[in-house]
């Protein structure tokens, strides 16, 4: 467990430090900054989406997803969440904004095939390595978001121990499921979602991606049902 309370605490600080930038940077820098991110985070998300071996597990994933995620309302839960959190931080943020930041920063942080081995190895093997690269890496992504998306991206770090410490503690249990296969396509459908936050921070779209979450899971379940039907593998 020790990598995965790295990469909680690298985040945190990341956040702390972006909120400290954000103080000190105009509104028309933030917004270009904003922009930026974007951008980057959109082609991170064409990248990681190649990794899919299967595109119908890709698009039943996402379509299955949002079905679940719109009845069980994830967005809208998650905006309740930040409104309790504003009131507790008295942020000037809108808490629409706090909602923003925990759920791009939980997808681009716990999404991906770093955070699947990085855990299963700290789990199984108590090799860190992963993970520790991990967190420099979050570190400085959580720094330049937060200096955008305010505090709702050091909250995710929430997420990440959640995640990647369930991932740890359950590593024996799961890495017979989790095949090079499933880690595939966990980190397309992830993937799409990531880019899907892209074009929200360039304010190209206003895609409820959190109610696309549930697809994460369904990516591997879906990639195992139609291995069994060769037509479709």
């Amino acid at each position: 467990m020790v990598g995965v309370l790295v990469n909680v605490a690298t985040v945190i600080l990341g956040g702390l430090v972006g909120l400290l930038l954000k103080k000190g940077l105009p509104e028309h820098v933030q917004k270009t900054v904003l922009a930026g991110l974007g951008l980057c985070t959109a082609f991170i998300g064409v990248k990681g989406a190649f990794s899919g071996e299967n595109t119908l597990v890709m698009v039943l994933s996402i379509a299955l997803g949002a079905i679940v995620g719109s009845l069980l309302d994830i967005d809208g839960a998650l905006n309740r969440l930040g409104a309790w959190v504003e009131k507790k931080f008295k942020s000037k943020s809108a808490s629409g904004s706090i909602a923003e930041g925990f759920v791009s920063a939980t997808l681009l942080f716990c999404v991906g095939a770093m955070t699947v081995m990085g855990s299963i190895n700290a789990g199984l093997r108590g090799d860190n390595e992963m993970l520790f690269t991990k967190s420099l890496l979050d570190m400085f992504a959580a720094m330049m978001l937060a200096a955008s998306l305010g505090v709702g991206v050091a909250l995710s770090a929430l997420s990440i121990l959640i995640v990647q410490g369930g991932i740890a503690l359950l590593a024996g249990t799961l890495e017979p499921l989790l095949t090079a296969t499933a880690v595939n396509e966990i980190t397309c459908v992830g993937s799409i979602m990531v880019i899907a936050i892209g074009l929200n921070l360039i304010g190209a779209t206003k895609i409820k991606v959190a109610n696309l979450m549930p697809g994460i899971l369904l990516a591997p379940l879906l990639s195992w049902l139609l291995s069994m039907v060769p037509i479709l593998s």
